[in-house]
């Protein structure tokens, strides 16, 4: 019945996949979101002149880090010795910042839950740092947009 769900055990319970057994793999994952504001508090974001301090430096800081705790937090995910964890920011709108983050290892398992979890955290720190100054703030379209993995 459950045979198809990875994270049920033989008995319906959650639990961790055992991978063991599969090989080692180089795998890279990218994902993207959107921190959306007023224009002017993205000015005033992308200046660095925000009363908190500078935001993008500070988010991307905690993307990186949530990136790299990620297996501490999502109770199923395994924690993962991430050999690259990168948060980057571009203005696509005068209301919108995209975040992207990229993520990668070689390891056993995937990478995607580091680099959704890194945008995640990226955006919600930009939320808390800009949160004083705009009351219409949102976070939208957290997306994975790349998975792959390469024989080593």
């Amino acid at each position: 019945m459950n045979e198809q769900l990875s994270h049920i055990d033989q008995h319906g319970q959650a639990s961790m996949v055992d991978v063991s057994a599969k090989p080692s793999m180089h795998r890279k994952a990218i994902a993207i979101g959107f921190f959306i504001a007023k224009k002017e508090t993205l000015d005033t974001v992308m200046d660095g002149n925000l009363p908190k301090g500078e935001a993008l430096a500070v988010a991307r800081i905690a993307g990186i880090q949530a990136a790299k705790s990620c297996g501490s937090f999502i109770p199923l995910c395994h924690p993962l010795p991430i050999e690259c964890a990168t948060v980057a920011f571009e203005r696509v709108a005068p209301d919108r910042l995209q975040i992207t983050a990229t993520a990668t290892i070689t390891a056993k398992t995937g990478i995607e839950m580091e680099a959704l979890t890194a945008v995640s955290v990226a955006a919600l720190t930009l939320w808390d740092m800009t949160k004083a100054i705009d009351k219409d703030l949102r976070i939208d379209g957290i997306v994975l947009v790349e998975k792959t993995k390469v024989n080593i």
